[in-house]
This record gives structure tokens, C-alpha cells and sequence, in this order.
């Protein structure tokens, strides 16, 4: 196949058509993995080809919804990775709220469990600091949930008992609701981490787990270099359990731990 004819492909045109009706360009994404699930998805719908399919998309905003379901990745929980969380709240908290006050970003949020479980981390940990939890999705349907802060007995699942009362009150359909405390240092905005601008040495923490796993090499590389430059010196950045930095220290980066790292 000659350049020319992939770039023409039905495959590149339907992400061109699916960033024009959304925002998210999924041309950054490892087209392999992201190619399976779409032709997969389409398959799954009836759809006769990806044209086909993206006609439906454009026609019928409940396909569309239910598409957007399928292609980002919108699971999370609260305190999700438990053990990531003692050391957030055991080594590094302490050590930021020497200054009085701890920025966070909770970058591709979803729905907020780990912007909430930041806060609660914070209040219960260091409780005389200045706390403010910013979160961003590309999302908007996920920011307006994490906006509302209510999370399901399976969103809970992973949360500490004691904490999860503690913060957490029962609705009467047995959600968890997070308490006006948390909401307070909580805010919510829609964001693409791949076309925004990023401020520069704004945060003391920047959570981005399990967001990049399907980028392309470069996308995710660039990515985290930009995260880099968010956090202020001797801020923390903290990624995914399963995740890694290519070359760290070029980043001006020093592990911490497998999944954490340090601004020198």
C-alpha cells in the first residue's frame, strides 16, 4: 500500500471525521489497539464499514454517546491502586504542606475518583494546608459527573472504610456522595492534555494514571515532558502502576518510586 493510499484510508477518515464531531483525535493513539476496537465496536452496531458507521455516529447523538463510552477510557475508582495512595499520604503530602499549601492537578480525571480521593487524602493527612484539587477531562460528560461527586458502592469498592464514611455520604439509592468539605476543594474543567496549554511550574502534584497506556510512544513521551514542566521544583508526579518515563532525568525528573517522580 503506498503512502498516499494510507493516508486515505477509511480508518484515517474516520478519525478525522470523529475529531470533527467531538474534539478527540484519536489519530494520537496507537492506531493498532485503537483500530481493533472501533472496527469491533462498528461491527458490534450493525455497521456495514467505518463510513457507514460514521454516518450513524453523526446522525444519532445516543450512538454517539455510546461510542464515546466504548473509546475513552472512563474507569476509575476511588483510592483505585491503594498502595500508590499510602505513599501519597505517608511521604509526600508531609512533605508539600511544609509550604503551606498543596496545588493538584488530577490530569484526564474521568469522572473524579482520584480528584476526590486527592482531597480527602489532604484533609485527612495534612488538615492545616491550603488544599485545592484542579481536574480535567476531555470529557465533558465525565467533568459534569465529577462536578455532581457522586460514585457508585462499585466505584467504592477499593476506599478505606473509615475514610469512605468519613467523607462519603449515602444517598438514598446507596451512592457514595462526596461532602461539601471535598466539593469546596474540588474544581472541574473540560481539558485536551494533547492541545493545552499547561502552566508552567503551577502545581505541587500532578496525578495522570492510566491515560497514556494507548498514545504513541512520541504523543506520551511529549506529554510527560509537558507534565514535567507543570510541576514546580520538588513537585511530584505520579503515573500509573503499570506505567514508566522514558529518560526521566531529560525531563528533569527523578524517580521516586516506580510510579512516582520528583522535580529536582
Amino acid at each position: 500500500m503506498s503512502g498516499l493510499a494510507y493516508q486515505r484510508d477509511d480508518y484515517l477518515d474516520f478519525c478525522e471525521g470523529i475529531r470533527g464531531l467531538t474534539g478527540i483525535d484519536l489519530g494520537q493513539y496507537k492506531r493498532p489497539q485503537m483500530e481493533r476496537r472501533i472496527r469491533s465496536f462498528a461491527e458490534s452496531r450493525g455497521a456495514a464499514s467505518l463510513p457507514d458507521y460514521l454516518r450513524r455516529l453523526s446522525d444519532d447523538r445516543a450512538q454517539l454517546e455510546s461510542f464515546l463510552d466504548r473509546m475513552t477510557i472512563n474507569v476509575s475508582q476511588l483510592w483505585r491502586n491503594p498502595e500508590q495512595w499510602d505513599r501519597i499520604a505517608t511521604s509526600v503530602l508531609p512533605e508539600l504542606a511544609e509550604a503551606g499549601r498543596i496545588r493538584s492537578w488530577s490530569a484526564g480525571c474521568s469522572y473524579g475518583a482520584e480528584a476526590y480521593t486527592l482531597a480527602a487524602l489532604c484533609r485527612s493527612t495534612v488538615p492545616s494546608a491550603s488544599a485545592e484539587v484542579h481536574g480535567t477531562d476531555i470529557d465533558g460528560r465525565m467533568v459534569e459527573r465529577a462536578r455532581a461527586g457522586v460514585f457508585s458502592e462499585a466505584d467504592a469498592r477499593s476506599a478505606p472504610p473509615a475514610e469512605l464514611k468519613r467523607w462519603f455520604d449515602r444517598t438514598e439509592n446507596g451512592d457514595w456522595q462526596a461532602r461539601a468539605e471535598l466539593r469546596m476543594l474540588t474544581r472541574f474543567d473540560t481539558g485536551d492534555l494533547l492541545r493545552d496549554r499547561f502552566p508552567k511550574a503551577g502545581y505541587d502534584l500532578v496525578a495522570c494514571r492510566n491515560v497514556v497506556i494507548y498514545f504513541t510512544e512520541p504523543v506520551r513521551d511529549a506529554l510527560h515532558a509537558r507534565l514535567a514542566e507543570s510541576l514546580r521544583p520538588g513537585g511530584y508526579l505520579l503515573i500509573g502502576s503499570t506505567e514508566r518515563i522514558t529518560a526521566p532525568a531529560g525531563m528533569g525528573l527523578e524517580p521516586v518510586h516506580p510510579f512516582l517522580y520528583r522535580r529536582a
